[in-house]
């Protein structure tokens, strides 16, 4: 995966995170919500690794 590709994932991330923080206080279903889509952003760069790996793409 490239550094820039990694950088936005790991952004997208880390504002996830943030608003499942901030959110916790205020409503208890919106910060599920947001804990969700964390996983999801997680998960998203953990696959799109996974592709570019198997399908040759960076090498690191």
């Amino acid at each position: 995966m490239s550094k820039g590709l990694s950088l936005l994932f790991a952004f997208a991330s880390v504002l996830m995170m943030s608003a499942t923080a901030v959110s916790i206080s205020y409503n208890g279903w919106l910060a599920v919500l947001f804990f969700v889509l964390t996983m999801l952003t997680i998960g998203a760069g953990f696959i799109v690794r996974a592709r570019q790996r198997r399908s040759g793409g960076a090498s690191s």
